[in-house]
C-alpha cells in the first residue's frame, strides 16, 4: 500500500510545523531562563538541526532579535551588552598579544645573559676585568723590552770578552 502524494505533502508540512513549534517554544525558555541565546543554542534545546532555523528567515530572525534584548529582570545599570563583552574580548586579545611579545623579548634578554654568563665561565670569554688585564700585558712587554735591551748589552760584553780572550790566546802562542 503506497501513500499518496497529497498525503506525504500534508505530513511534511505537519512534521515543518512541529519543528518549527518547538524551536519557537525553546527560543521562549531560553529568555525567560536568561541563558544564553544563539542559533546553536536553540537548536540544541529545540532538538533540531541548527540548518533549520538558518533557512527559515523568520525564526533566524527570532533568534537573533531575542538575543539582542535584555535578559529579564536585568536594570539598565547592570546589563553587559554583547557588544560590550566582545570589545573585552578584543582588548584581552590585544593585551595578551602584548604580553606574550614581552614575554618572548625577556625571553631572548635572559637567554643571551645565560649565554654570557656561561661563555665567561668557559674561560672562552672576555674576562671580568680586562682593565687590569691590559695593565698587565703593558707591565709585561715593557719588562720584554727591558730584557731584550740588557741582553744586547750582555751579547756586547760577550763579544768584546771573546774578541779580548783571542787576542790573549794569541799572545800566548806567539
Amino acid at each position: 500500500m503506497t501513500a499518496s502524494p497529497d498525503h506525504l505533502v500534508k505530513a511534511r508540512a505537519a512534521d515543518s510545523e512541529r519543528r518549527r513549534t518547538r524551536v519557537l517554544k525553546a527560543l521562549d525558555q531560553l529568555a525567560a531562563s536568561g541563558e544564553e541565546i544563539s542559533v546553536s543554542a536553540v537548536a540544541r534545546a529545540a532538538d533540531v538541526h541548527r540548518s533549520l532555523i538558518h533557512r527559515h528567515s523568520d525564526l533566524h530572525a527570532a533568534v537573533l532579535t531575542r538575543a539582542a534584548e535584555p535578559p529579564p529582570g536585568a536594570t539598565a545599570g547592570t546589563q553587559v551588552s554583547r557588544q560590550s563583552l566582545l570589545a573585552d574580548v578584543a582588548n584581552l586579545m590585544a593585551r595578551n598579544s602584548r604580553l606574550s611579545a614581552h614575554i618572548s623579548r625577556l625571553e631572548r634578554r635572559v637567554s643571551e645573559d645565560l649565554g654570557q654568563a656561561a661563555w665567561e665561565a668557559s674561560g672562552l670569554g672576555a674576562p671580568a676585568d680586562i682593565e687590569t688585564l691590559t695593565r698587565r700585558v703593558t707591565e709585561l712587554e715593557q719588562q720584554i723590552l727591558d730584557l731584550r735591551a740588557e741582553l744586547a748589552e750582555r751579547d756586547e760584553d760577550l763579544t768584546a770578552a771573546r774578541a779580548a780572550n783571542r787576542e790573549l790566546m794569541a799572545q800566548v802562542n806567539r
